[in-house]
């Protein structure tokens, strides 16, 4: 998770496909005699103490520039390799659209990979506690690195990773789903439209779904008295907020990294708020398995028995990372099947056969992810000197991966910009076979050692309620198409122009 306007940090672009040269790109990848520098790399120009400043604000090139398009932009002004310079403290950028590129930083980084993202969730729960009289070990897999992150990485892993435990969520999640869609059909008005609050509902279904993996019991959410204080309601515009508030603090310069700002005062406010609902809902997690009959152990029950610290860390990280995320992904999907009712048709039929087994499913939400990602890319900080297409790259410079970018070229995937979940499923041979493009292009979940740990649940959570939806409803879109709003996430924002008609 991690993009926006400077944080555009996670949208990058393309390069050449036809210039095959993985060899040679990566046996040069640390070879750094005879490399053009890091101030001849393309990039705005920069001037004495405000560097590249001047070009994101004053009626410079990119200052009124939408986020989801400034790495495009940049791209297409500068080519495949891109420099920001340091800004208020914030380390230097490197968009990187050059798939083999991407491969020989992201292999060479996957021992220790240190992954750039929120640094002000790093600084509440290294610092900001230490200051309260905290002292924490591990502070989860978002905001630790190095040895620390390894040891708790492994320490979860078995747990998260394990398909047999995801799959004891099959039947909770799909009671989850079908309560969802008794609510929406109740939530309809007599348009078949649900026009108030949808991607607030979408979040209350995400809420739902990760909080029976990470407490183990289920939060009724769904409940038509819900209290708009309510611990849930307040979550979920919590974590909103913490996506909203980080944009600014780590994807953009802010002087939060030399003083506390008013707005760092905020984001360590809501951290603490996070937290003591996390607390909250875990304390009624525990409480359910106090009365638990069943003798298969799940997430919780089994983190709690390995490591009380590292159940926590991992309930709140699920919590903070699991909803926005899923609820997006889902109403992409929607979008993306209205807009295309003979893929959705497709997609009934395979429901419908009530077969174990669906490939289409998964192709289309793949589908969704590429067209319409909930985040724009990887990044990682480089920890030694790294030769680029030529240009010498420094240690400690944050390089973003433009996976959004580079999906949505023809180079890469034909007929890129349209949605066409076949591609995923279509034989060698076949134009359309994903297999014939470049692995590195295309990264929803990450890569290697630091890939989402939540990647079989978030695949549990959206097929199950997809097909829930398809099943139930057809999906239809009329007026223009969502605007999509680049923050910590990309998210769809409103109207939400659903239709949703019964299947007869």
């Amino acid at each position: 998770m991690q993009t926006s306007k400077f944080k555009s940090l996670f949208n990058l672009a393309v390069i050449n496909k036809e210039c095959i040269r993985t060899v040679a790109v990566a046996s040069t990848a640390t070879k750094t005699e005879n490399l053009k520098p890091w101030k001849e790399i393309p990039g705005p120009n920069s001037l004495p103490i405000i560097g590249q400043l001047h070009h994101f604000t004053f009626g410079g090139t990119f200052a009124n520039t939408e986020d989801a398009e400034l790495v495009t932009k940049l791209i297409n002004l500068y080519g495949p390799i891109v420099r920001i310079d340091s800004i208020f403290g914030k380390p230097p950028l490197l968009f990187l659209s050059d798939p083999e590129s991407t491969a020989v930083v992201l292999r060479s980084e996957n021992w220790f990979p240190v992954r750039p993202g929120f640094p002000s969730l790093e600084y509440y729960r290294k610092d900001y506690k230490k200051s309260k009289g905290i002292n924490v070990h591990a502070t989860g897999l978002i905001s630790d690195h190095g040895e620390v992150w390894k040891e708790f990485r492994s320490t979860v892993n078995p747990v998260m990773l394990q398909p047999k435990t995801i799959k004891l969520y099959t039947t909770v999640l799909d009671e989850v789903a079908q309560d969802m869609i008794v609510r929406m059909r109740a939530n309809r008005d007599e348009n078949n439209m649900i026009t108030k609050d949808f991607d607030k509902e979408m979040n209350l279904w995400a809420l739902e779904s990760i909080a029976t993996v990470a407490l183990g019991c289920r939060l009724n959410c769904f409940e038509r008295n819900l209290p708009a204080d309510s611990p849930e309601w307040q979550l979920i515009q919590c974590v909103h907020d913490l996506f909203i508030i980080a944009n600014e603090m780590d994807f953009k310069p802010n002087l939060w990294r030399l003083f506390p700002t008013p707005l760092f005062k905020k984001a360590m406010k809501l951290y603490e708020h996070h937290e003591n609902l996390t607390k909250y809902f875990l304390k009624k997690g525990k409480e359910n398995l106090k009365n638990k009959t069943d003798t298969e152990k799940g997430v919780l029950e089994k983190l709690l028995e390995i490591n009380e610290e590292a159940a926590h860390i991992m309930a709140s990280d699920m919590l903070f990372a699991g909803v926005d995320t899923a609820a997006n992904t889902v109403t992409a999907t929607l979008y993306l099947l209205a807009k295309n009712p003979e893929k959705q048709a497709k997609l009934r039929e395979e429901i419908m056969s009530n077969s174990e087994r669906r490939p289409y499913l998964r192709a289309c939400i793949k589908e969704s992810l590429r067209v319409m990602p909930v985040v724009s890319g990887n990044a990682r900080k480089t920890t030694k000197t790294y030769n680029i297409l030529g240009y010498e790259v420094p240690k400690d410079v944050d390089v973003v991966f433009a996976h959004r970018e580079m999906s949505l070229m023809d180079k890469h995937y034909p007929r890129a910009n349209e949605y066409i979940p076949e591609r995923w499923l279509a034989k060698k041979g076949d134009p359309l076979y994903y297999g014939d493009t470049h692995p590195f292009v295309y990264g929803p979940f990450g890569f290697g050692a630091r890939s989402c740990i939540g990647r079989r649940i978030a695949e549990l959570e959206m097929d199950t309620f997809v097909a829930r939806l398809i099943e139930n409803f057809q999906v239809e879109w009329f007026g223009p198409p969502p605007k999509t709003v680049q923050q910590a996430l990309n998210y769809i924002k409103g109207p939400y122009n659903f239709v949703f008609k019964d299947i007869k």
